[in-house]
């Protein structure tokens, strides 16, 4: 396996760096270190995020990091049973509909733009309002394809998905998985009345679900069908598609021709957080060229600041979207639309489309 975008979508076993695991810390508001930094992330690719920011960071400031790993649904639990009081997190770095719930809820504070003077330098939509964080990463939504099958534009259309010709040859995100509400979104936009005409959505989706193999729900599910030739093509992220490329696999990835949504990672401060000066300049570096460019290249993360480099197995993959997503025509999700609705299109689109 790569070091890139594969090792955070793939779901490995956690790493962890001072042996802080989620549910067991214990430092509490009152005991805390002024230079210790206790980051809570994503469960995999922990050991190359260390090498890429986390070390740097403590070079540079003197703060020592801790790390607390674990799914972003477990670790807003954790959040919501701190209350706000001592939630001995400093720093989450979370996926942005998590991180709109986690604010819908009261659980995280305003980052100070003035103590983060990166801001400046990262693309408009990491400083969207509708966060009290901003994103450090991002993921398009698209099509992987098998290239001995289907050539670009055939894979840009959302048409494929209907087209008989390819019946049981195909693959969907369950919508439950970050490509499946980006997919959703991209079909209500292409066939109805935009990107939250859900109901458009879901019928034009039940009228596929015969030509579907599978609504996956992982990213080993769906490269793992690819790779072995049993679909043709399947909607995915762009870090799907990552390894396959770079390994000479016949396949590619291509942006849709039209609905085109992407999802991004947040970093957030929790309320009641020990360390908040210190969680700030943690942000601050997270976002300047310098580790933005070392994610790039050891995590695989598309970067939010448009000065850092971007690797070539990267760009193999999306192209001259990395450069500027929302000129390549991305845009992101209102989390206002999405937290009031997700458990009734999560139980819709299991009964209308699903079940199909």
């Amino acid at each position: 396996m790569s070091r890139h975008t594969s090792l955070r979508l793939a779901g490995a076993s956690a790493l962890t760096i001072g042996a802080v695991a989620l549910a067991g810390c214990t430092s509490g508001a009152e005991e805390s270190d002024p230079n210790t930094l206790v980051v809570s992330t994503f469960p995999f690719g922990v050991e190359q995020m260390e090498e890429a920011v986390f070390e740097p960071f403590t070079e540079e400031t003197g703060i020592e990091i801790e790390v607390a790993t674990g799914s972003n649904a477990d670790r807003l639990s954790q959040l919501e049973l701190a209350g706000g009081v001592n939630p001995d997190v400093d720093v989450m770095m979370i996926s942005d509909y998590y991180a709109a719930l986690g604010q819908e809820k009261g659980l995280f504070q305003q980052v100070d733009e003035e103590q983060v003077p990166a801001l400046a330098d990262i693309a408009d939509f990491a400083r969207e309002e509708a966060y009290a964080g901003p994103a450090y990463s991002y993921q398009v939504n698209g099509t992987l394809y098998r290239t001995d099958e289907l050539d670009a534009d055939e894979a840009a259309s959302w048409d494929l998905y209907g087209d008989d010709a390819f019946a049981g040859r195909l693959a969907l995100p369950d919508i439950s998985v970050t490509a499946g509400q980006l997919t959703v979104s991209g079909v209500g936009a292409t066939y109805g009345d935009g990107p939250y005409d859900v109901d458009t959505a879901f019928s034009t989706m039940a009228d596929w679900a015969p030509n579907v193999l599978q609504f996956y729900s992982s990213s080993t599910e769906v490269t793992n069908l690819i790779s072995q030739g049993e679909i043709a093509a399947a909607v995915s992220l762009n870090g799907f598609a990552t390894d396959l490329i770079a390994s000479g696999e016949p396949v590619a990835w291509t942006a849709p021709e039209s609905g085109a949504y992407m999802a991004t990672n947040r970093a957030m401060i929790p309320e009641g957080a020990a360390n908040v000066d210190a969680a700030h300049q943690f942000i601050d570096y997270l976002l300047t060229a310098e580790a933005q460019s070392a994610s790039a290249d050891l995590v695989g993360d598309l970067p939010v600041n448009l000065s850092a480099d971007v690797p070539a197995e990267l760009t193999d993959v999306v192209g001259d979207i990395a450069a500027d997503p929302e000129a390549a025509g991305y845009a992101t999700l209102d989390p206002a639309e999405l937290v009031p609705t997700r458990d009734e299109w999560v139980d819709r689109f299991a009964r209308e489309v699903a079940a199909q």
